[in-house]
């Protein structure tokens, strides 16, 4: 028992080492989460605001393609990933590969939220993802999963969710020696509730260490929650902001950091005249004080539809300059 205690507080020790040397770390980075970037002109509404910044894009297999869609009709009309994306992209990465700044990279932050997980989606995108390496944040493949190797920085970094078979396809079936090219989150923990309303409800009450049990390994790098796991039921049953919610959300932070997770919460939104549900705290108030509290809290992705508010409020939270 002794030698395994030993093993597991040295790969620990081995985890933020490694971890340390980045300026990327879990905690030393504050990112806009464009949500659902894929409706008409989201891509260009979030690519006016100050980098760095994440962008949250759906995606469908449809007729061979991966196309930037929530699903449903329109799908059959909506854009392929390489045109949204890559193509509208172009120019910031290359500028970003001229000028070098690696201490700033990645100034974006490409999001996947497969909607369907065919095997033939699966190797479409990470053959897209090939023809874009020279732009991507990459690991190598190593005979140690659990622990996570060094990055080699680009502009762009990859994230997707927690989806088993992404995991077999991304990162099992990449031999050792080659690159990860992109990156999973954990998997769900299991919450109490035989329906989508009672896990929301029970989702505040399980504690932060059974929400978030695991290390980061070479492939999975992030946890990703709804606010319900801060508040009981969510943004529609959020009442006024207390210092035992203030104390959750750090909670959850410190834990996610800890464990040397990235960690990413959805989404929050605040508009005035709307009734409270779904996304929407309902008012602007109600969410300038989450977002507040998230910023200074250090959650790595804050995710909102609310891009340029948002921006504005990180922005001076931070004390960044915003041009």
């Amino acid at each position: 028992m002794a030698a395994v205690a030993a093993a597991a507080a040295a790969t620990v020790t081995l985890i933020a080492q490694r971890q340390a040397s980045s300026h990327f770390a879990p905690g030393e980075r504050v990112w806009l989460d464009a949500h659902n970037c894929y409706n008409h002109d989201e891509i260009d509404r979030a690519l006016e605001q100050p980098l760095p910044i994440s962008i949250e894009e759906d995606l469908n297999w449809y007729q061979g393609r991966s196309v930037v869609s929530h699903g449903g009709e329109d799908v059959k009309t909506a854009p392929d990933l390489e045109t949204y994306f890559f193509d509208k992209v172009k120019p910031i990465v290359e500028k970003a590969l001229k000028e070098d700044n690696r201490a700033t990279w990645p100034i974006l932050i490409l999001h996947f939220d497969f909607k369907t997980n065919e095997p033939e989606h699966h190797k479409f995108v990470l053959a897209l993802l090939h023809k874009y390496e020279a732009w991507l944040t990459t690991a190598p493949r190593t005979a140690t999963p659990d622990v996570p190797a060094p990055f080699t920085v680009g502009p762009v970094l990859v994230l997707t969710e927690n989806n088993a078979q992404q995991q077999v396809d991304f990162h099992d079936d990449v031999p050792v020696g080659e690159k990860l090219l992109l990156f999973g989150s954990i998997r769900d923990a299991q919450i109490p509730g035989a329906t989508t309303q009672e896990k929301a409800a029970n989702a505040a009450t399980v504690s932060a260490e059974t929400l978030i049990p695991v290390n980061a390994t070479n492939y999975r790098r992030w946890v990703n929650f709804p606010w319900a796991v801060v508040e009981a039921g969510g943004q529609g049953h959020a009442g006024d902001w207390t210092t035992a919610d203030e104390a959750r959300l750090r909670a959850l932070v410190v834990r996610a950091h800890e464990m040397h997770l990235w960690i990413r919460f959805y989404t929050l939104n605040g508009e005035d005249g709307k009734p409270a549900g779904g996304y929407n705290f309902g008012s602007a108030a109600a969410v300038l004080t989450r977002w507040k509290a998230a910023i200074d809290a250090k959650v790595d992705f804050l995710a909102t539809d609310q891009y340029e508010e948002l921006a504005r409020v990180r922005a001076a939270q931070l004390g960044l300059h915003q041009g």
